[in-house]
């Protein structure tokens, strides 16, 4: 299990083949990755992200340790970036692998529903009109509710 919180982008194709590496009796790797994406109306200049270090990767060790459990993942990556993102960067990358693709998806959805909704971090949208933080979407906590 790797859980990294870092300014730095990450190159996904790396990621993904360290992770897939090594993991022969696992049949199924699932990935997502996040994007900061641009916003309708109002175009995004940036979006900046905090978060309080050491609480926020205990919180998200918690979190892979709770699905490494319920979803009898054999491991599982978490990388979420802080800082300064333009629209298109890349916010952060989900990978889970379990021996049948059931559990590796519905983990990984978990991790996505988690990382939305609870995980400590602050969100701060950039555009032309102002800067606004980003509030919690009740279908957000909707998707969460369901695990």
């Amino acid at each position: 299990m790797k859980i990294s919180v870092q300014d730095a982008p990450f190159d996904l194709g790396q990621e993904t083949q360290a992770f897939a590496a090594g993991h022969r009796d696992m049949g199924a790797i699932v990935t997502f990755t996040g994007i900061v994406r641009d916003l309708p109306d109002d175009p995004l200049k940036a979006m900046e992200i905090e978060h309080y270090p050491g609480m926020t990767e205990a919180a998200l060790t918690e979190m892979a340790e709770t699905a490494m459990a319920r979803f009898s993942l054999g491991d599982a990556l978490v990388i979420h970036r802080f800082g300064r993102l333009l629209p298109g960067e890349m916010i952060m990358m989900v990978a889970t692998a379990a021996r049948h693709r059931k559990d590796a998806f519905e983990a990984a959805e978990f991790l996505m529903d988690y990382l939305k909704s609870r995980a400590p971090f602050w969100k701060r949208e950039i555009t032309e009109k102002g800067a606004d933080w980003v509030a919690s979407k009740s279908e957000d906590e909707d998707a969460l509710a369901r695990w």
